[in-house]
């Protein structure tokens, strides 16, 4: 008879143990959690967050001759709900150097990221591609040149 109390007390104090352990508080989730502007069902706009929407994201130079510096700017908008910071701007090549605004741009200002591209010691068809970062969604922003580059 004591054999089968233990093995009684034992199987019930297992069960109280995984009961006990099994309960979620309801506030080991954040609010912030859940009003993430980000989430598995995309962006959402309504959030207070900056977009950058360019008028063009590609640009075609022609043709060159060989050892020709050309520029050109691209012209964007800030859409969002809050100030846009471009943090940086990096090309495909040394050939390719871009400008861009260094400070901030509030909700519905503009600027351009202005993209050179130097023609020395480069035949043909050439393509580049200028990446830029900032704080908006999404955070990096493709911008091509395309040119040909005569001999």
């Amino acid at each position: 008879m004591k054999k089968a109390s233990l093995f009684i007390f034992i199987i019930v104090s297992f069960a109280c143990v995984l009961t006990a352990g099994c309960k979620q508080k309801s506030e080991d989730v954040g609010v912030d959690l859940i009003r993430n502007p980000m989430s598995a069902m995309g962006y959402d706009e309504k959030a207070k967050m900056p977009v950058i929407s360019f008028d063009s994201e590609m640009h075609d130079f022609g043709r060159l001759s060989a050892g020709e510096n050309v520029s050109y700017s691209f012209h964007f908008r800030n859409t969002g709900n809050s100030d846009l910071i471009i943090s940086g701007c990096s090309a495909t090549c040394g050939c390719t150097v871009a400008d861009y605004p260094k400070g901030r741009v509030a909700p519905g200002g503009d600027g351009y990221v202005t993209v050179t591209f130097k023609s020395a010691g480069k035949s043909g068809q050439q393509f580049q591609e200028v990446t830029v970062v900032s704080n908006a969604q999404p955070s990096r922003t493709k911008l091509k040149i395309v040119a040909q580059v005569a001999y």
